[in-house]
């Protein structure tokens, strides 16, 4: 992906944006080749964004925790001093976000296809549906 010629740079991804792709671990592998700081921001429960984490093997450099996407943004971009800080996200409201606290937006449509990320297919994060058993008693 080019990254605007600096490697200086904070990647935030929102937790649906995450979700779209196909090895969020291979992303975070590959972004942290080009990036100084990459993590995971969600208005969902910390436990929720940790359990997708955990499962896909995703080493995060920071996380929202109990503050929604905005807060946390902010919170991110006052730790983490790097040139750039780029959101990735999926829908208009993560647009407003990012330019609520100064952050570049990208869709994450955009930057897979410029990462060479693959988008994953519908339904293929979710659990697999468990079907009775006739052997079974």
């Amino acid at each position: 992906m080019d990254s605007g010629g600096s490697s200086d740079m904070t990647l935030a991804f929102e937790l649906e944006a995450l979700k779209t792709l196909a090895d969020p671990n291979a992303v975070f592998s590959g972004a942290r080749q080009w990036t100084e700081y990459v993590g995971v921001v969600s208005e969902k429960p910390t436990y929720v964004v940790t359990n997708f984490t955990r499962k896909h093997r995703v080493r995060q450099d920071f996380f929202s925790g109990p503050r929604g996407v905005e807060e946390s943004l902010e919170n991110i971009k006052s730790q983490f001093d790097t040139d750039r800080h780029v959101f990735v996200g999926t829908d208009e409201d993560d647009v407003a976000v990012a330019e609520a606290t100064g952050w570049e937006f990208l869709d994450v449509k955009d930057a897979a296809e410029a990462a060479g990320w693959t988008l994953a297919t519908p339904n293929e994060d979710e659990e697999p549906e468990t079907t009775s058993r006739d052997d079974w008693p």
